[in-house]
């Protein structure tokens, strides 16, 4: 039987975490999760969603404040794990991840070597993909770059957004965590280093300028941006009158609907003041569909159109 040490945070971690504790050929001695945060309108601090799974099943929980700490480091070799398996968590240095004697694997949400970095499943949409994926692999010196032992593709819809395809990639990633650590298990694990390829497209943490919508982009890129950043953290954009407006839904228009005498004018508003509101684009109309105000709830265009006055706000009618 394995001894494993899972290392996570967020939510999209505790199915992996539950696929582990479900199978009798490993079994889970500790997790290693970050810190509590303050969280709320007041403050209080908060365990992550992993440690909560952890409490939930009775595990020890570390939560360390420096992985290069040697106490820490200590304690995690106390446990004697033969492989720690690595979801959604910090960039480990290498006392940690070549700690046990099979090493250290990782789920990544994207299909190696494209989207390596913090937010693959967020780039992939901007980026209009049709097809991700998970992969899990080796951990080694750089990010993201470690021998490759299995991939599971994922189509991408045209209506997902990071929502809906966040959910899809954290029940793919737990079932290629247990596939992969049966595997390792066996000593039948793969361990192929990552292709070379000419175009790598890189999936950085998001800024909050990434969410702004620029109108010298196009509305099929913009409409794109939408998905890949909602629920969140959301695309925004600023009104006429300087307020800010988050968009969850946008879509671009046809080249029917999007003719019109203000074509070459990025940047201006068009609104019936009941139905639609539509942003011109470098090239073509961006239509939003969910939108939310600031200081106000997410609502259906529509019903936001109901509590504001067009005109004051300098849209452009029709």
């Amino acid at each position: 039987m394995l001894n494993i040490i899972f290392m996570g945070t967020p939510e999209f971690a505790v199915p992996t975490l539950e696929a582990l504790l479900s199978w009798d050929g490993c079994r889970v001695v500790a997790v290693v999760t970050a810190p509590d945060k303050p969280a709320g309108r007041g403050r209080q601090l908060q365990g992550s969603a992993v440690k909560a799974a952890a409490e939930a099943h009775q595990l020890p929980v570390l939560q360390p404040t420096n992985l290069k700490s040697p106490e820490f480091q200590a304690e995690l070799r106390g446990y004697g794990a033969d492989l720690q398996v690595v979801v959604a968590f910090r960039m480990l240095p290498e006392a940690v991840w070549n700690m046990p004697r099979l090493g250290s694997i990782n789920i990544h949400a994207s299909l190696l070597p494209q989207y390596r970095g913090a937010a693959p499943i967020n780039w992939a949409l901007i980026h209009g993909e049709t097809q991700t994926g998970v992969t899990s692999f080796f951990l080694q010196h750089e990010i993201d770059t470690g021998n490759l032992i299995y991939q599971d593709a994922v189509a991408i819809l045209p209506e997902d957004d990071f929502g809906t395809l966040y959910e899809k990639l954290k029940m793919a990633g737990a079932a290629l965590a247990l596939r992969s650590v049966q595997a390792i298990a066996a000593g039948q694990a793969p361990s192929i280093p990552q292709p070379t390829w000419p175009e790598l497209r890189p999936a950085p943490k998001l800024q909050k300028e990434t969410g702004r919508l620029d109108v010298e982009q196009s509305a099929p890129v913009l409409a794109n941006l939408v998905r890949g950043l909602s629920p969140i953290p959301t695309a925004f954009t600023q009104l006429p009158d300087g307020r800010t407006l988050k968009v969850f839904k946008a879509q671009p228009l046809d080249d029917e609907e999007a003719s019109g005498p203000d074509a070459s004018q990025p940047g201006r508003w068009h609104s019936d003041g009941r139905t639609y509101l539509r942003l011109q684009t470098a090239n073509g109309l961006l239509g939003l569909l969910d939108v939310q105000l600031e200081g106000k709830k997410r609502m259906p265009v529509q019903d936001f159109l109901r509590g504001i006055n067009v005109s004051q706000l300098g849209l452009q009618n029709g």
